[in-house]
């Protein structure tokens, strides 16, 4: 096995990025594979299409749950899902992170003792895709957390950012049938997360925070997904105060934003968005007659797959 604590990965994908700390890697050639096929009119094409491999998680020496992932980042992704089911906690102290690519597997081991046993019992499944769980107590955290009432977003950086977003090449613009998840400052996407699932790329990014000590405060969440009540509830979680989302909401992820104070902003696209909770952080300092509509490419994507997913 070898070990891995608080990676920094420095790769193809953060050259042709440089805008952003760490951007997804589209020709990274374990993601996608081609396969060949016939279109509408009977003839032969080859596509690409994203792979998917399970990864089993374990802390210490239980074994925890498996996911299935596009398989890069295992490190971010273990620790962040682990977190966000309160498995970890902010003052623990990682000793190491194991990862075995041979075996599918890893682990995060603590210098605090851990079992785990009772909690895996009481699952609760989720509307997220590809079969994610959250346990039974998440909501007993975020009762307790109050996010940072002094965050502003300008609408002049929304659209800013929606456009950077939308224009990064990206696993979702390449193949399709995947989520991504941007942390956000200002106007800057900095790490920008894919997979198949988008709680596994939501925890990519809360164990990227963790394991290199970002602040959440000042920062936005974005989100290709819809804005359900596992994104808001993880988000809260990582005490960020801003979500976004291209997709819609549910009831249920409205009611707890507006519970916990999250600003909620759904349907940004181009020059047009809908905020149904903490409207109080918005500063409208830009004409939306002068945003950029969403790019084409990103349009034609959306209406073949669907964007509410």
């Amino acid at each position: 096995m070898s070990t891995e604590t608080a990676a920094k990965p420095t790769d193809a994908a953060s050259e042709r990025t440089p805008d952003y700390v760490l951007g997804p890697d589209p020709q990274d050639p374990r993601l996608t594979q081609a396969v060949e096929g016939v279109d509408q009119d009977g003839a032969r094409v080859e596509t690409r299409v994203v792979v998917e491999r399970p990864l089993t998680l374990f802390l210490n020496g239980q074994e925890i749950v498996t996911n299935m992932t596009i398989g890069d980042f295992p490190e971010y992704l273990a620790v962040g899902f682990l977190l966000n089911q309160n498995m970890l906690r902010a003052d623990d102290e990682i000793t190491g992170i194991d990862v075995d690519e041979d075996l599918d597997l890893v682990v995060v081991r603590t210098a605090r003792e851990t079992d785990y046993e009772e909690k895996l019992k009481k699952k609760t499944r989720t509307s997220g895709c590809a079969q994610g769980t959250v346990f039974g107590d998440l909501m007993e955290k975020i009762e307790d957390i109050r996010l940072d009432a002094a965050a502003r977003l300008k609408t002049s950086d929304l659209y800013a950012l929606t456009h950077k977003i939308n224009t990064t090449d990206s696993l979702y613009l390449t193949a399709g049938a995947i989520h991504g998840c941007v942390l956000c400052q200002r106007d800057k996407p900095l790490v920008y997360m894919e997979d198949v699932g988008r709680h596994n790329a939501v925890d990519k990014i809360a164990g990227y925070m963790f394991l290199n000590g970002v602040s959440p405060e000042d920062k936005v969440f974005y989100t290709t997904g819809r804005l359900t009540s596992e994104m808001v509830i993880k988000t809260v979680q990582m005490r960020i105060p801003i979500l976004i989302s291209r997709s819609g909401f549910t009831a249920w992820g409205v009611e707890l934003a507006r519970e916990t104070g999250l600003t909620l902003i759904g349907r940004a696209r181009g020059k047009r968005f809908l905020a149904l909770s903490g409207a109080e952080r918005i500063e409208y300092d830009a004409d939306p007659a002068q945003a950029a509509d969403e790019p084409k490419a990103a349009r034609r994507k959306a209406a073949r797959e669907g964007d509410d997913g």
